[in-house]
Formats: C-alpha cells, structure tokens, sequence
C-alpha cells in the first residue's frame, strides 16, 4: 500500500499485480522495478537493490518556512531536529510522512526531491506541485503550517551528477527543478568548471519560478546558461525567450552530435521524448540519467 518497497527484478518473477500496476509507472514497471512484497518467491530470483536502501534511516524536522512559488508549487523548507543532519547527494529524493487526515485514514508517504545543496546539512527544502485531489499534497498545501513537527525517511535515489569533466544538459519542467537546483548550488559551492545548459519547461509566465536564482547562477557558475521555454505564453506575458514543448526547443538549440552527459526530470512522457531527441544527437544511453515523477 505505501509502495516503499521497491526492488528491480533481474529475473524469476511472474508479471505485475495489480497494485504494482497501479503503484508504479509505465516507466518504472519497464525498467524492471517492482514491489518486493508484491512478488511471490516461487523460484530462484536476482534482484538489484540500491545501496541507499542499506543506510537511509528516518529523521524527524519541523517546517522552517513555507513560499508559495507558482500557482502549484509550494516550497517547503524543513529544520532536523533528530538527528539534526543529513548526508545525501545533490539529486536524491526523501520519503516524507503524511499522517492520517480527512483525505487518508492512514499514514502513507510520498517522494520529494530535494532542492538545497547537500552542504547545508541541517535543513532541506522541497519543491513540491500540487496534484489536484493529491493525497499527499493537498495535505502539504492546506495542512501544513510554520513548526509543525514532520518525519521523513532517505535519502534515496541513483539521480546525482557524475563526476567526470563532460558538458552537461539539464532538462526539467515544473517541480522537476527541485534536484536540477540542488545540482547546480553543489557545482557552484565546489566550484565545478563544467560547461552546462538548463533546458526548462513552463506553460506561461506565471508558471516560471526561481528565476533571479538561475540569473544569479550564470553569473557565478563558470559556463552555465539557463533556458526557460513556455510551451503556451499568454498575450499579458510579453515573452520574448524561447517557445514551444520543451522537446522542440531542445531539438533546436542543442548541438548535433551531442558529446556530453543529459540530466532529466520530469513526467515519463517528457522525459521518453527528451531521450528519444538525445539519442537522435547521439547521446549514449549510459550518459543519460532521469528522475521520472508518476
């Protein structure tokens, strides 16, 4: 029912249950990922376990502050209290615990990823979208409020930057700039000189966010450019930047052949036609590495 016990099925197991089906993404289930206490043991299996399954642990914070960024995302920065600081990498997501409310008699908990950069060790913040009826989230946005007490679990997750010297492409629409921020505060404080654009997707104006911290960034990162495209800019914006799906913008500005590495996150089927784009510039497909949100 939480759907927190996911695993990658190497071999052995029979198809997908329904309450996979209905847990996991298109994306997920093709990868392989399914729930360990969904799969019967009927003959010898292999699994692949992530590492971060065997040292995430839970932590109890409180809400520090609370900024509303767009319509549908709401920043939500927490303050550890026990224990009072995390490790993890610019990229990885945690678990946060949703207590039983009028929408959910029962505990369940929800993927966040996170957006500040892992040096700053006793806070997190989150980027999170609302989900129209959205358990989790509606409970964040009309629920939560200044000190109130949360837990969560993690850090979790294979979403984090390569060390190597490669250029980067960033590609991220809506809350999916929550680990694309994370990476690029980690590159600016350990003063990573790597060539990066950021691809990122809104549908107007008002859906843009975090824009004088991305202008900031390329003043301080040593060759980044930021790249915001609205896909249906209205008449009142006076947009003059890029326009189109995120994919047609990326289509044209990125260079053909594409030597670097491809960093994004995103709904599956942004991110299914940002690969199929990437390997049409002949991005190989171990330089290519996403964070689907369902």
């Amino acid at each position: 029912m939480c759907g927190l016990c996911q695993v990658k099925v190497l071999a052995g197991a029979g198809p997908c249950t329904d309450r996979e089906q209905a847990l996991l993404s298109e994306t997920a289930r093709r990868a392989g990922m399914r729930l360990a206490c969904q799969v019967p043991v009927e003959r010898d299996l292999r699994l692949a376990i992530p590492n971060d399954y065997f040292t995430a642990r839970e932590y109890k914070a409180e809400v520090a502050a609370l900024r509303d960024l767009t319509p549908d995302i709401r920043e939500i920065t927490l303050r550890l209290r026990s224990p009072p600081a995390i490790d993890f990498k610019a990229g990885q997501y945690i678990q946060l615990r949703i207590p039983p409310y009028e929408q959910s008699r029962r505990t369940i908990y929800r993927a966040y990823s996170i957006a500040s950069p892992p040096s700053d060790h006793g806070r997190l913040e989150l980027e999170v979208r609302r989900v129209l009826n959205g358990v989790g989230t509606t409970y964040l946005f009309k629920h939560l409020s200044l000190n109130t007490p949360v837990v969560f679990n993690g850090p979790y997750g294979e979403f984090y930057l390569r060390e190597n010297d490669r250029a980067v492409v960033l590609i991220a629409g809506g809350a999916g700039m929550a680990p694309m921020k994370a990476m690029l505060d980690d590159m600016r404080e350990r003063k990573i000189r790597r060539e990066v654009r950021y691809f990122f997707g809104a549908r107007a104006r008002r859906d843009l966010f975090l824009m004088p911290e991305m202008q900031a960034l390329e003043q301080s990162l040593a060759d980044f450019r930021f790249i915001p495209a609205l896909s249906k800019p209205l008449p009142e914006d006076d947009w003059t930047g890029e326009t189109g799906l995120i994919t047609e913008v990326l289509c044209r500005q990125l260079e053909n052949p594409y030597s670097g590495e491809a960093y994004l996150c995103g709904s599956p089927a942004m991110i299914q036609a940002c690969i199929k784009i990437l390997r049409e510039k002949g991005v190989a497909k171990d330089r290519i590495f996403y964070d689907a949100f369902a």
